[in-house]
């Protein structure tokens, strides 16, 4: 298993990191041990300057390489939400000294995802709205119609690079609203008015 993280996929969210709007897909790569499906999460003594990231994530259901936009819905049926945090210190020092940053991305339990997973037929991308709230104050607010790139764009494009396989996740992206964590902090996620996770920054 695998995930998948796309960059900039939010025009608001490009726009608040200063980076230009893509013309494709940017894409990078969490190993599997980011994954934090349940209890809290440890701050990581590595960084001063943490950021959360809520996203809307899909699970892939069949294995697949090369696929044609027209038949990307096929590989999908699932779902669910989760944050991609972000050790912005040190990606801002990577990026300036041109070297890669899956330090700043990829470390342990960089990967929150909820236990929860609704199915595609419940959820109209056109109409969902996901929310995400530190200590209960509104700091994120998504909607998947505002993507500068579709789901199935995102699976035609990266599968002609990486070959995706049952079980594989893609965090869509964030829209705008990022910031710092802190220890003590409580994080909750919503999608459509349903919390899909909360849980402690310790």
């Amino acid at each position: 298993m695998k995930i998948i993280c796309i960059g900039r996929n939010y025009a608001d969210h490009a726009k608040e990191m200063k980076s230009a709007v893509p013309t494709e897909p940017l894409y990078f790569l969490k190993p599997d041990t980011a994954i934090l499906r349940e209890g809290d999460f440890y701050y990581p003594n590595f960084t001063k300057d943490l950021h959360f990231e809520c996203e809307l994530i899909v699970k892939i259901d069949r294995f697949g390489k090369h696929i044609d936009k027209a038949f990307a819905h096929k590989y999908y049926s699932e779902f669910s939400l989760g944050i991609d945090f972000t050790a912005r210190d040190i990606q801002e020092q990577c990026k300036a000294n041109g070297l890669p940053w899956e330090k700043a991305k990829g470390f342990d339990s960089s990967a929150a995802i909820s236990n929860q997973w609704i199915n595609k037929a419940e959820l109209d991308l056109e109409t969902a709205e996901f929310t995400f709230y530190q200590n209960d104050e509104l700091k994120q607010t998504g909607h998947p119609r505002d993507f500068i790139f579709s789901i199935d764009e995102i699976i035609s494009y990266v599968s002609q690079f990486i070959t995706l396989k049952t079980g594989d996740l893609i965090y869509t992206g964030t829209p705008a609203g990022v910031g710092p964590i802190q220890i003590g902090d409580q994080l909750r996620g919503e999608l459509n008015g349903t919390t899909f996770f909360e849980f402690a920054v310790k």
